[in-house]
């Protein structure tokens, strides 16, 4: 699950809120385990407290981040993330994207919960 997926979930006013409610609702009647990293959780929770608020950062931690396995960014995967951002030389890229690539591949997950292009470049279906 993407940062950009978490935002348009919680942010009413987001173009992406109602499509983020419609599949939120989807995968949890379908029952697949739900993963991000806390990479993504901190940039999640650092957007939502400086755009909306403390309520819904506190929302994130309350309502949706017991819904999510959290995979915690290693010293490797770390390592692996920042190698693939200089690599690929493209400023849009984040660290954050990379890790979870990382994260996904080593994983084994095919599929991604995202409003963000990048994982569709890196061959990752969407949910």
């Amino acid at each position: 699950m993407d940062t950009s997926a978490l935002l348009a979930l919680m942010d009413a006013g987001d173009e992406g809120h109602a499509r983020a409610l419609k599949a939120w609702d989807g995968l949890a009647t379908e029952g697949p385990q739900l993963v991000t990293s806390n990479y993504v959780y901190v940039e999640t929770f650092a957007l939502l407290q400086s755009r909306i608020g403390l309520d819904a950062a506190r929302a994130l931690q309350q309502d949706v981040l017991p819904a999510l396995r959290v995979a915690w960014i290693d010293a490797e995967i770390h390592a692996a993330a920042v190698a693939a951002v200089l690599a690929m030389g493209r400023r849009g890229l984040s660290l954050v994207d990379c890790s979870s690539f990382e994260i996904m591949r080593r994983r084994g997950i095919a599929r991604a919960f995202h409003f963000d292009r990048h994982f569709r470049q890196q061959g990752f279906e969407s949910v």
